[in-house]
C-alpha cells in the first residue's frame, strides 16, 4: 500500500493528482486538525503527530510504500529512523530539515515560531478568500480548484495545529529526534530534490541522505509542490525507485 501524508498548510487533496498518474492502491492521509477535528485529547505537537502516524501505518495490512511532503515529510523521516513500524520503502522531500544543524531561517516559519506574529499572519489566511491564499501554490502549478479547496478547510483550529508543529520543532527537529535515530533506516529510502524548491538545500537533503543510506533523485526544474508536475517527472521517479525495492 502506498500511503501518502500531506504538509503545512495542506490536506490530503495535495496528492490527488500524482495518486491517479500513479494508479494503484494508496491512500492520502488526512493529519488531524488539517480539515478535520482533534481527537480527544490531542496537543498538535510533532511528537502527537508522530505517534498518531505511527498508529495510522499500524492498522495498514501488507507493506507500506511511505512517502511524505513539508512537514509530512518530516514525519515520514521520523518514522523511518525510529524503526517501530515496518515500512517496505519511504520518500519524501525537503530532506535538509531533518539536518542537526538545520535552521527555519525561512521568513513563513520564522514567522510562525515567533509569539504573535504567527497568530496574526494565520488570522490574515483565514479571513482571505482560498483564492488569495493558495496564490503562491497556484503559481507553482497546483490547480487553482485544488489551492482553494485546502484554503477552505484553513480553519481556528489547522492555525492552532500548524503553531503547535512548529513552535513544537524549535530549533528543529533533529534537537531531540535525531538521537535515537537510525542510521541507515531499515528499509530503503529515497529523498527527492526539487531545485525550484526554496525550502530546500540540496547540498544538505544530500548529507542527510548519505547519513540515512538513502538515494536522491533530483527533480529538474519542480517546485515544492513537485507532485502537480504536468510531465509526470515526478510519478516516474517514484516508479523507478520502486521497481528496486524488494
Amino acid at each position: 500500500m502506498r500511503v501518502f501524508v500531506h504538509g503545512v498548510p495542506e490536506t490530503a487533496a495535495v496528492w490527488d493528482g500524482l495518486r491517479e498518474n500513479l494508479g494503484g492502491d494508496s491512500v492520502a492521509l488526512t493529519l488531524p486538525g488539517f480539515g478535520t477535528s482533534l481527537p480527544a485529547g490531542f496537543s498538535p505537537t510533532k511528537d502527537q503527530y508522530a505517534s498518531w502516524l505511527t498508529d495510522e501505518l499500524k492498522q495498514i495490512e501488507g507493506p507500506v510504500d511511505l512517502i511524505g511532503h513539508d512537514w509530512g515529510a518530516l514525519l515520514t523521516l521520523r518514522i523511518a529512523t525510529l524503526g517501530e513500524v515496518r515500512l517496505r520503502s519511504w520518500t519524501c522531500d525537503v530532506g535538509s530539515t531533518f539536518d542537526p544543524d538545520f535552521a527555519w531561517n525561512y521568513p513563513w516559519a520564522e514567522t510562525l515560531i515567533t509569539p504573535g506574529e504567527g497568530e496574526e499572519m494565520l488570522l490574515r489566511m483565514r479571513q482571505s478568500s482560498p483564492e488569495e491564499a493558495g496564490a503562491l501554490q497556484v503559481s507553482q502549478g497546483v490547480p487553482a480548484r485544488v489551492a482553494a479547496e485546502m484554503f477552505a478547510a484553513h480553519d481556528e483550529i489547522m492555525s492552532q495545529c500548524i503553531l503547535g508543529l512548529y513552535r513544537s520543532a524549535v530549533p528543529n527537529v533533529c534537537a531531540d529526534w535525531g538521537a535515537p535515530a537510525q542510521y541507515p533506516t531499515s528499509a530503503p529510502g529515497m529523498i527527492l530534490v526539487s531545485t525550484g524548491d526554496q525550502v530546500d538545500d540540496e547540498r544538505v537533503s544530500r548529507q542527510v541522505a548519505g547519513r540515512l543510506g538513502a538515494r536522491v533523485e533530483v527533480l529538474d526544474g519542480l517546485t515544492h509542490w513537485w507532485m502537480w508536475d504536468d510531465a509526470g517527472q515526478a510519478a516516474s521517479a517514484l516508479e523507478a525507485f520502486w521497481a528496486t525495492v524488494k
